[in-house]
């Protein structure tokens, strides 16, 4: 197990302790964390008896959680932090893909669910949609049931179908990339995104991968001759609705 406290004393900063048993993948997946803002990798573990030991000296907000550990399943460490006191979150990272596993997880109250492999966009997003909820937790005020209603689910309130946009996505881009993505004839990769919308290509996939993550695009795989296959998305029909800004709405 390694770990390093923090010494920051930033109130605002989101702990993370990373657990997985490989450990190139926890050195990966550690590195994707770092970069998305304000979360911080305070520690790792390799098996589940480590992760419980690091969660009583490091106290993390937030345990990514692979399943597959040399000493326990992974949903099984959950409950003993519980019964320990603990109330940080869990978000699996795994590549378990059996149903009963997921709803395992869902029963555990996973914040969560993301499967491997996946890029660092991927994660990112997901990210930035925990920190969004959390500071609605945290900060919340409930006056009536629609308090309750707007931090369970995020919602501003009836008829608001569309998920908020984490943190650096703009209204208006997430609209010019969505009607990029109705008007494809087929599938679209992120390059072809980019070059339709004049916004890069980096900006591409990522609004794609957002809306991939909220169930707005199906993703498919195209392999070519050499490299890493090529993603390819394509629009998924749902009611209409207006996204809504995060905190970074182009003004």
């Amino acid at each position: 197990m390694t770990s390093q406290p923090g010494t920051s004393g930033r109130t605002d900063t989101i702990d993370v302790l990373v657990v997985d048993d490989d450990f190139m993948v926890a050195k990966v997946h550690r590195a994707f964390v770092e970069r998305v803002e304000p979360f911080r990798v305070v520690g790792a573990a390799g098996t589940g008896e480590e992760a419980v030991t690091a969660v009583d000296t490091l106290r993390p907000d937030l345990v990514l959680l692979d399943l597959h550990l040399p000493d326990v399943f992974g949903l099984d460490v959950i409950p003993r932090l519980r019964t320990a006191g603990h109330d940080c979150d869990v978000m699996v990272v795994s590549a378990a893909r059996e149903a009963e596993t997921v709803r395992g997880a869902v029963r555990h109250g996973v914040v969560d669910y993301l499967l491997k492999p996946f890029e660092s966009e991927e994660l990112r997003t997901r990210l930035e949609r925990y920190a969004d909820r959390r500071g609605r937790l945290l900060g919340t005020v409930v006056r009536g049931q629609a308090d309750v209603d707007r931090v369970l689910a995020g919602a501003a309130g009836p008829g608001s179908a569309a998920p908020a946009l984490p943190k650096g996505m703009s209204v208006e881009t997430a609209e010019l990339v969505e009607r990029a993505l109705r008007a494809a004839d087929g599938t679209l990769s992120a390059t072809e995104c980019a070059a339709l919308t004049g916004v890069s290509r980096v900006s591409a996939r990522r609004y794609l991968e957002h809306f991939h993550t909220v169930g707005r695009a199906e993703v498919s795989l195209r392999y070519g001759v050499a490299g890493r296959p090529e993603r390819r998305y394509r629009f998924r029909e749902a009611p209409t609705a207006q996204w809504r800004g995060g905190a970074e709405r182009a003004r």
